[in-house]
């Protein structure tokens, strides 16, 4: 089993906020944006909003979801469920654990 990628420190990410980690680091077909929550926690979902080009880390994170900053789709931050039009897919989630303030992300394995 994999140790995961370090992609960066908790502190990196400023709550409500996120950050995209290049898809030459992650290995997947898209960045991958990491997003923390007003809670403190740390999610993971492919980058691109599934409705137009945007980055998913460009939007605002807040209880559970994070708002596209183009057209304001929701997605939930735990499962990539799209909650608001005008997105009708799925973002991918990818799994997250932070160790000793340093954030590891396993792409391609789900939550």
């Amino acid at each position: 089993m994999s140790d995961g990628i370090r992609v960066a420190a908790l502190d990196d990410i400023p709550a409500g906020e996120g950050i995209a980690i290049d898809k030459s680091v992650t290995g997947t077909a898209d960045d991958i944006a990491l997003l923390r929550d007003d809670d403190g926690s740390v999610w993971a979902l492919d980058d691109t909003c599934t409705h137009e080009e945007a980055s998913l880390a460009d939007g605002w994170v807040e209880g559970g979801f994070v708002e596209c900053p183009l057209h304001s789709s929701k997605f939930c931050l735990k499962n990539g469920e799209v909650d608001g039009l005008p997105a009708t897919r799925n973002a991918c989630p990818h799994r997250v654990e932070v160790r000793g303030g340093e954030v590891y992300l396993f792409p391609n394995e789900a939550p």
